[in-house]
């Protein structure tokens, strides 16, 4: 199972994610919202690997993590088979400095994927997974909007979607 390194938003960037997420769902089509679970929040997936050893853990909880001003910007669509909608984060040098940060900590783990590596990350945040292809002109102008939109990064979590269960991590930010 996955575990990961997650970025969570500041309040009002937070609400308006769960908010497109909503519009998606009155509108019949696939959305974040459907996944109830207490866990289930916006967040840009930083890293991820098959397991982080505890004291990689360790390393990242001792970190200080500033809060990061970002931009939320357009709709991304990927994968054909099994489309998943995005909302792009628009890259900012303090964020790929982040995430660099990140993924040094974490890259002696297992099972890392590649497009999560510096040169080929591509920060997001998930609307909607397995849009049906039909339905992705729909889902966009759902949620399109005609400007991007500032958030913050607040805090940082560990997901461990073995046991379904998230815990802050990290020093600073005052996050969710």
């Amino acid at each position: 199972m996955v575990q990961s390194v997650e970025l969570l938003l500041d309040e009002a960037a937070d609400a308006e994610i769960r908010r497109q997420w909503r519009l998606l769902a009155e509108a019949g089509l696939p959305s974040q919202a459907a996944n109830t679970a207490e866990s289930n929040r916006p967040h840009i997936t930083a890293a991820v690997a098959r397991q982080i050893w505890p004291r990689i853990e360790r390393a990242l909880d001792e970190q200080i993590f500033p809060p990061i001003p970002v931009r939320l910007g357009g709709l991304l669509v990927f994968g054909a088979r099994h489309p998943i909608l995005v909302r792009m984060v628009v890259p900012s040098e303090p964020l790929l400095a982040l995430h660099r940060r990140i993924f040094h900590a974490i890259s002696p783990c297992p099972g890392i994927p590649g497009n999560v590596h510096p040169d080929a990350w591509t920060p997001h945040i998930t609307l909607a997974r397995r849009v049906p292809a039909p339905q992705l002109g729909e889902a966009i102008h759902a949620v399109a909007r005609d400007r991007d939109f500032p958030a913050t990064v607040l805090g940082i979590r560990r997901w461990d979607g073995e046991q379904r269960r998230e815990w802050r991590i990290g020093r600073g930010g005052r996050g969710r």
